[in-house]
């Protein structure tokens, strides 16, 4: 077996690649986790998060996946019973779906087809149509990354207002936070579900929730029994956040220069290297003369990219080509999408010439696996990145 030099190209929409400060920085002797200097680190990371989410609230922080703050969102301001108003955007929102059922809770849950964002006129309507207000919360992905769709965050705000609602906006910014635009507490969410390994640029391990004071009174009041996931117990006063078991030490070094990273760029910044980088993505796709998933311009993803292939071509033939032959690795298409569509993540410790390469690569594998493409389509990538038509003389 030939030796491999060189790094996988890793364009999974997370894990993401892990920069190599970052690496370095989790590479250290463990703190005592009560100890002054631990305590200021921790501090710092649950002031970072602040900003990151860009709220004035509280974000605790968990030793779990997405998936446990998605429960930590639930348990904390829902009882077996409340019914919850929740949007079919694609894969997590059917599971963020089958975990509220499994917690006993009751789903409205409204229709989508995998290429469209949350429909704000579907939520006001049905809303308007709760005249006994039983509707507990209503829950959102932001940015949907098995379908490469991003909801209009503000736009379902204003219509749970315009239906004059009192239901708390529950929504997973898991891989939109700290790559595409969020902002808790301007787009009125009550509670922002969040995770490590995304555009954090950290490991898997870490789940966070953003609690706006109206979340945090609707869990105060809540009888439903939780003890991991208790917001009561995070952050007693409803103002400061903090561990109550021992904190993932390691972990926590490494958002700490995370957020340090995250502030040297400037977050506008960040956004706008991933809509470059998310843009350039677009074009090569269209320049193959294939299609993203995303119906919606404006529901784009600058995040990840869902790739739908023509009928009768298998996606995971191009996956597993790019990872084999090229050691570039993509994201499956999930559900409804499998075999139809492969992923390209593009967030993260990302620059254009890693883009480039990755592009070029999945170019390869689509010419090897027999996909129609038309070859100019990484030129489409360098034209958008460049800002001008190369010299094709």
């Amino acid at each position: 077996m030939a030796a491999r030099r060189g790094r996988q190209f890793l364009h999974t929409p997370g894990p993401t690649a892990m920069p190599d400060r970052i690496l370095q920085a989790m590479a250290r002797p463990a703190l005592d986790h009560r100890g002054p200097e631990f305590l200021r680190i921790a501090g710092r990371c649950f002031a970072g998060l602040k900003g990151v989410f860009r709220t004035g609230r509280p974000v605790s922080i968990y030793p779990a996946a997405g998936h446990g703050a998605w429960e930590a969102a639930l348990a904390n301001v829902c009882a077996p019973g409340d019914r919850v108003l929740m949007c079919e955007t694609g894969a997590f929102s059917q599971w963020w779906k089958e975990m509220a059922e499994a917690l006993g809770l009751a789903v409205d849950y409204l229709p989508g087809d995998w290429r469209s964002g949350a429909d704000p006129a579907a939520v006001e309507a049905h809303l308007a149509a709760d005249r006994t207000r039983g509707l507990r919360a209503v829950a959102v992905v932001h940015n949907e990354t098995s379908t490469g769709v991003a909801s209009r965050i503000a736009e379902v705000r204003e219509a749970i207002d315009a239906a004059g609602h009192p239901a708390l906006l529950l929504v997973d910014a898991v891989s939109s936070l700290a790559s595409m635009d969020f902002r808790m507490d301007e787009w009125g969410v009550d509670v922002a579900v969040g995770a490590s390994q995304k555009g954090l640029m950290l490991p898997p391990g870490l789940g966070f929730t953003g609690v706006s004071e109206k979340a945090f009174r609707a869990a105060r009041a809540n009888p439903a029994p939780r003890s991991y996931w208790d917001w009561r117990a995070t952050m007693p006063d409803g103002e400061t956040a903090g561990f109550v078991c021992t904190p993932p030490i390691n972990l926590m070094f490494g958002l700490a220069e995370a957020l340090d990273m995250l502030e040297e760029e400037g977050l506008e910044a960040c956004f706008a290297r991933h809509r470059r980088l998310a843009d350039a993505t677009r074009c090569a796709v269209a320049g193959w003369g294939l299609e993203i998933n995303a119906r919606d311009a404006r529901e784009a993803s600058d995040s990840v990219s869902a790739v739908l292939l023509p009928e009768g071509h298998d996606a995971e033939a191009v996956r597993r080509i790019a990872r084999e032959r090229h050691d570039v690795v993509l994201g499956v298409g999930i559900l409804r999408l499998a075999g139809r569509a492969f992923r390209i993540g593009h967030m993260g410790d990302l620059n254009a010439p890693m883009l480039l390469g990755a592009l070029a690569s999945v170019q390869a594998a689509l010419a090897e696996a027999r996909v129609p493409h038309d070859p100019r389509g990484i030129l489409a990538a360098i034209d958008r990145l460049t800002g001008a038509p190369a010299d094709r003389g």
